[in-house]
């Protein structure tokens, strides 16, 4: 039932009580008044979508995770194995309550890949004010890269960009040896035909943001979402630009650089509190509900992984609930469970380097991480742990 709907009933009730006001004798009248009060309580909690009740202020409320229903014989269990992963922040928000809290939930981290979320919540938020078109093309847009875009891959549209299916498997800033190894050569896909996760997809995006609102991304981010949603730890100097170096080789030459930030888990877990909510914080829409929805559902499949969204991915981790989740390089991830109201933040305290141009690809791989693997049992774990 809509808004509109429910306001009806609730003034078709209201007009019967004054109907009963006139008909019947006082005892009686009181008793269909309040017969008549617990029907609009009843409609309003049971078909009028409303946002969770509790959200933090300054900080995260906790709950006993005994008395929220959760299994402290399980919860330790989950709390062995984290325990011999590297040193991480692991957050667990359940229903706007903390019921885990371990290692340092203030502690800045850079989060990688984790990036593109944030970012993808700022195009929602200017696509409905206006300032951005989907379907735009990069040659409307006028985006073109160093070396240049061919005239096919300039059709691609903003919106295929966000899906990681542009075509466009030009040079780019940042990413892991893995991801460059299997990047396709360029003009092997048509704009919007395939899927690969795509580096500079995502950056282009964040020239592409900053180009048509006029604002950086940072400033939007602050004003939009972290002081809105009282993050604690955020401030403007932890996000910053990396650009091609000089010199850079031929596989990292573009014009677009990364956007990167350092956020805490606490602050990563209000972010994810706000998709649960459908964008909306204690009672103010600051992310569109439609494009929660939009940005989360899977227009690609990944394999194992899941599907991907707007830089979002969706489901995976070996899981039967429906989740969407931020990733990043080296054990960064913010999960999000809907049907158990779950946040689930795990930041893996080793930064992947800004210059890997003297590091060797053993060098990366013998940097403290969890697999991916890891971290789908460390969730399997803690489901099972949450009994109610």
């Amino acid at each position: 039932m809509d808004d509109s709907n429910f306001q009806n009933l609730k003034e078709f009730i209201v007009e019967q009580a004054a109907v009963y006001n006139d008909e019947v004798t006082s005892k009686a009248r009181l008793k269909k008044i309040i017969f008549l009060f617990v029907l609009i309580i009843i409609f309003q909690s049971g078909f009028s979508q409303k946002v969770a009740s509790v959200f933090p202020i300054k900080e995260w409320a906790s709950a006993n995770p005994a008395l929220t229903g959760w299994s402290l014989k399980k919860l330790q269990l989950v709390r062995k194995f984290f325990d011999s992963l590297p040193p991480a922040s692991f957050l667990v928000i359940d229903k706007g309550q903390v019921v885990v809290m371990w290692g340092d939930p203030g502690l800045r981290i850079k989060i990688s890949s984790m990036r593109k979320s944030l970012l993808s919540a700022l195009f929602g938020i200017y696509q409905y004010k206006g300032n951005i078109s989907l379907d735009k093309s990069l040659s409307d847009i006028g985006i073109d890269d160093e070396p240049p875009l061919t005239d096919s891959e300039k059709t691609a549209t903003v919106r295929m960009l966000l899906k990681a299916r542009s075509g466009i498997y030009h040079s780019y800033v940042a990413g892991t040896p893995a991801m460059r190894v299997k990047q396709p050569d360029r003009g092997s896909h048509t704009p919007g035909t395939f899927w690969y996760y795509n580096n500079w997809d995502f950056n282009a995006l964040g020239t592409i943001f900053e180009k048509q609102t006029q604002l950086k991304i940072v400033n939007a981010f602050y004003d939009q979402l972290a002081i809105p949603t009282g993050m604690q730890d955020f401030r403007k100097k932890d996000m910053y630009y990396l650009y091609a170096p000089t010199g850079a080789f031929d596989f990292e030459k573009s014009i677009h650089p990364a956007y990167h930030f350092r956020m805490s888990a606490r602050d990563l877990a209000r972010f994810g509190y706000l998709f649960l909510n459908n964008g909306n914080w204690s009672g103010r829409q600051l992310v569109p509900k439609e494009w929660v929805r939009e940005s989360t559902t899977a227009y690609s499949q990944s394999g194992e992984e899941g599907g991907y969204g707007y830089l979002w991915w969706v489901n995976g981790f070996d899981i039967s609930l429906k989740s969407f989740s931020a990733q990043g390089a080296l054990g960064k991830y913010l999960i999000v469970i809907p049907e158990k109201q779950l946040v689930v933040v795990y930041l893996n305290h080793t930064e992947f380097p800004d210059d890997t141009h003297n590091l060797s690809v053993d060098s990366l791989k013998a940097l403290p991480t969890e697999s991916y693997e890891q971290i789908s049992h460390l969730l399997r774990l803690l489901l099972a742990a949450k009994e109610n």
